[in-house]
């Protein structure tokens, strides 16, 4: 026997196994389920807009007034899903007396929005700096809640970020 004939023809049997091993590993063009037909759904492209649905504003969180007059005196808010209690701060944090507590209602939709908090008189009734408002108009707009405040006759619009 030759043994070039012999190399060869192993050649020859290695091309036509990797030829068959490789179209039999190709999906075929009538399985979806691997992926190649036709009519399946393309992904969008970046000339296809795609509209994103806005997530809904979370005010949880704990608030700090930024347009305080005095370092050691101001206003702070701690807002959960559906309540809102805020307290004046003084001595630099060590002293702290209820404001207000009350409700929350955030709508599902909107950037910017007010909502009129319901007060939670079983909280304020004994407290002596507490509101006695019935409610109390809260606003949201671009990351700032804002409320007013009227002491002695004066009123000022406190401006709260998160911390």
């Amino acid at each position: 026997m030759n043994p070039t004939k012999n190399k060869i023809g192993a050649t020859i049997a290695l091309l036509t196994l990797l030829g068959v091993s490789l179209v039999g590993c190709a999906p075929e063009a009538s399985d979806p389920s691997q992926g190649s037909d036709k009519s399946a759904p393309t992904e969008k492209t970046a000339s296809e807009p795609v509209e994103e649905t806005p997530e809904p504003v979370s005010l949880v969180g704990e608030w700090k007034q930024t347009n305080s007059d005095d370092p050691e005196r101001w206003q702070k808010a701690t807002v959960t899903a559906d309540t809102i209690e805020v307290f004046w701060v003084a001595d630099a944090g060590d002293t702290e007396a209820l404001y207000w507590a009350g409700s929350v209602e955030v709508p599902a939709e909107g950037e910017s929005f007010t909502f009129d908090s319901v007060n939670d008189t079983e909280k304020t009734k004994n407290a002596i700096l507490a509101s006695g408002d019935e409610t109390k108009t809260f606003t949201y707009k671009e990351g700032e809640l804002s409320y007013d405040v009227t002491v002695q006759g004066v009123t000022k619009t406190v401006r709260l970020g998160l911390e």
